[in-house]
């Protein structure tokens, strides 16, 4: 029997010829439509009454692809997140849906550190300032004055506090679960209510997951708690940040800046206030970046599909 299967992940695509023999070799037909980092809806729906898997990136699977997916088995998700998948409905039509936890807890955990200590010496102003020839000593703090706020205490989040940690940062963290007593004890962390860590944190870094109860869950009233000098960080999920609310709060300096790596609409459109401030550092969601970590999470998808299409062959 062949199965077609859809590869729409940008991550993968441009290494699929490594596996193509793998595939052909399983009686695995593979699409590979052109993406611009993810496929809508309306994309979707020029393939979806033909294919038997899915490998993708944050593809938009609505309930009306769902509706016309008559062959699909399985939807092999490249990273952790599947906020954009409509799991309940899959899981409804016998659809598995597959990823890959905790894929990416070093590069992504590395990037809030890399953005903690920019903005903590100031690298990137004090860059600006020389290439305009402006000689200018612009206050640096070191980390271990500088406390840090997490949002979110799953594997990306306990790697974020432990590495804090050996800077000597004063450590908070919120949760929707108990943080686990070990934990806690082990690096000092001071678990409190999310407005609290807001108002205490110089640093805040958004590590949690996107559903109904985070959906802008930093907005005009929590951003208002912030201090003025405090700097905020999502490498998470774009709209968990009111993204209007955060241009308003730095724009009125309310705080001092942002570091995002993700945003409400990606590509993030060019008219976008965020592109032009000098208190933002801007990523195109890619704080997942290493060679090592893409290679396993090639693996694991494409393994996770065969798995779920009921054939034996593994990478």
């Amino acid at each position: 029997m062949e199965y077609s299967v859809l590869i729409s992940a940008p991550y993968m695509q441009p290494f699929i010829e490594r596996f193509r023999s793998f595939f052909e070799e399983n009686d695995i037909k593979i699409i590979l439509p052109e993406v611009n980092e993810r496929l809508e809806e309306e994309d979707l729906l020029e393939y979806i009454d033909e294919i038997d898997g899915m490998i993708c990136g944050d593809d938009k699977v609505t309930l009306k692809v769902l509706d016309n997916a008559k062959r699909l088995k399985v939807i092999s998700k490249w990273g952790t997140g599947i906020d954009s998948l409509n799991v309940a409905e899959c899981k409804k039509r016998g659809i598995h849906v597959r990823n890959t936890p905790n894929a990416f807890t070093v590069p992504v955990s590395d990037t809030v550190l890399a953005y903690i200590l920019n903005f903590a010496r100031n690298i990137s102003l004090m860059d600006s300032a020389m290439k305009h020839n402006e000689w200018n000593k612009i206050d640096g703090r070191a980390l271990h004055e500088c406390s840090l706020g997490v949002i979110g205490v799953g594997n990306i989040g306990e790697s974020v506090l432990r590495k804090a940690k050996a800077f000597g940062m004063t450590l908070y963290a919120t949760d929707l679960k108990r943080i686990p007593t070990d934990l806690i004890v082990e690096l000092g962390i001071n678990e409190i209510g999310l407005d609290d860590l807001l108002k205490k944190s110089d640093f805040v870094s958004i590590n949690c997951d996107l559903n109904e109860s985070s959906y802008h869950l930093i907005n005009e009233r929590t951003l208002s708690l912030m201090k003025e000098t405090a700097i905020l960080i999502n490498t998470a999920r774009g709209p968990i940040v009111d993204e209007r609310a955060l241009e308003k709060a730095i724009h009125e300096r309310k705080i001092f800046g942002a570091g995002l790596d993700v945003f409400e609409e990606e590509p993030l459109p060019q008219k976008s206030p965020l592109l032009r401030s000098p208190y933002t550092m801007l990523a195109p969601h890619n704080s997942n970046s290493s060679q090592y970590a893409w290679e396993n999470v090639h693996i694991s998808t494409i393994n996770n599909l065969m798995d779920s299409l009921g054939l034996s062959a593994r990478l």
